[in-house]
This record gives structure tokens, sequence and C-alpha cells, in this order.
């Protein structure tokens, strides 16, 4: 493993999270300072990100199969897995391939599909979204254009702060590389075989991964909690850390982790 693969503080029982595609393990900075105080919080940056190398081929199956290889070198047997946006597409393969391996997850800002990836919406998208790179910008000019259209109402200025850090550090041919594997996404089928209670979480206002369609996915997986943030956008944990960690706290407390001390942390 990478010496940067991931941060970690605290000990006992393990609380996994895995960033989006413009993120990094920073972006749980708020998460891992709070749950750390209670038990042990990691915050794992995927190939390519925080200084860590691609992977030969960037799959969902291959990240999957690499969170699983991180635990094995931590001596983690079980973990409470929490996936925001593409990291919650991760947390859904990993149900899916190492379901044995969890406790909980939580699936936050995310969904159980992106479509074909022979599709016009597909193709529309990467141009969309890679055009701006081919044509010289770098991923600071990115995260400025892109972050303020993902946050709600009244987000914590030190959280909009650590987005737009964030998504400017990730390396442009990370970026090409996740949002390549993106548009490969669908466990629609696999939704009602997730092994383990889930979290279900939306931001009010995101349009990225609107709360109607985050509360369809709940629907159809067999042991799930909805929780919608109103007024909150896609950076969730980031805008509005009091209220996700809250929410978060509150779901492990009924799973058998007495993590409320990590609101009054925030």
């Amino acid at each position: 493993m990478d010496g940067d693969d991931f941060i970690e503080q605290g000990r006992g029982a393990a609380v996994v999270f895995i960033h989006g595609i413009g993120g990094g393990a920073a972006c749980w900075t708020r998460q891992v300072d709070a749950f750390g105080r209670l038990c042990r919080a990691m915050a794992w940056n995927m190939p390519g990100y925080g200084g860590t190398a691609l992977l030969p081929e960037t799959t969902f199956a291959a990240v999957a199969d690499r969170l699983a290889a991180l635990l094995d070198a931590r001596g983690i047997d079980r973990a409470h897995l929490v996936g925001h946006s593409l990291g919650g597409m991760v947390a859904q393969e990993f149900c899916a391939r190492h379901g044995e391996r969890l406790h909980t997850v939580t699936l936050c800002a995310t969904s159980s599909a992106f479509g074909k990836s022979d599709g016009d919406f597909q193709r529309a998208f990467l141009a969309d979204r890679l055009g701006p790179l081919d044509a010289g910008r770098t991923m600071a000019d990115m995260a400025a254009d892109l972050v303020p259209g993902l946050l709600g109402d009244d987000p914590d200025p030190a959280g909009t702060a650590l987005a737009l850090d964030c998504m400017a550090r990730v390396p442009a041919d990370t970026y090409r590389a996740m949002m390549r594997c993106l548009v490969t996404f669908d466990r629609r089928q696999a939704l009602a075989a997730i092994p383990v209670p889930a979290l279900v979480l939306a931001g009010g206002r995101d349009t990225t991964a609107p709360a109607s369609m985050m509360e369809r996915m709940a629907v159809r997986i067999p042991a799930a909690d909805y929780v919608c943030l109103d007024g909150a956008g896609h950076m969730v944990n980031m805008e509005r850390p009091g209220p996700f960690n809250a929410a978060l706290a509150a779901f492990l407390g009924r799973h058998g982790l007495d993590a409320a001390g990590a609101v009054a942390s925030v």
C-alpha cells in the first residue's frame, strides 16, 4: 500500500469513509476528527488520489478489491462503510463483492446506476466534464466552475473551502479515469441483496443525486433508513458537517456503535 492511502484516527470499531470523484481522503476531515474520538475512523484515498498510483485499469470491481486489500493490511475484519457520491457506488460494489466484511453501509449523495457506457447521455456527460481539461483548463479551474453548483443553501464556509481545495488537488489523469469509470456503473439489481443495515442519506437541494431518487433506492434495500438533510446540496458532509455527523452517529448507534459524542465535537 502507498503511504498516502488513508488518514486514520482513533481505536476500536472501524468506520471507513470513501470520497467522491472530485475529492480525496481530506474531504472527510471533519468526520475523522469527530468519529476518531470514539472509534477507529479511516478516510481512504482511492487509487490515483492523495499521491497514490492509479490502478492499471480503473473499474469498480478493481477499486472495491483494493479497498478489501487495505482492510486486510490494516487488520480490519469488518467495518462500517460510508461512501459519498462515486464513493457510494464503490460502497455498493464492495457490498456485492465483499459484503461479509461489513457491519453497515452508508450511501450518501449517490445512485445505484449511471447508465450504459455507450449511451448518448454518457457521451455528452463525458464531453461536458472532460472537454474543459482537453481545452487546457486546470483542476483548480474545474473546481471553481463546478463546486458552487454542487452546494446547497448556506453551506459551511470552511467546508466550501475544503471542497474547492480537494477538487483542485485531484490529478487530471485520475479525474479522467474516474469519470470514464463512473459512466459504467449499474448495481440497481444488487440493491435488494445488500446484506447489512444501510443508511441512505440525501441532500434536499442536491441536483446530482436528487433526494427523490435516493428515497426510491432506500425502498429497494431490505434494511434501510432514509434521511434527507433539508437545504443541503451534493457536498453534504462538508457543507453540513454537524447534521451529517448527527445522522450518521444516530444510525451507527442503532447498530452497535455508540458514536453520539461525535456530534458534540463538530
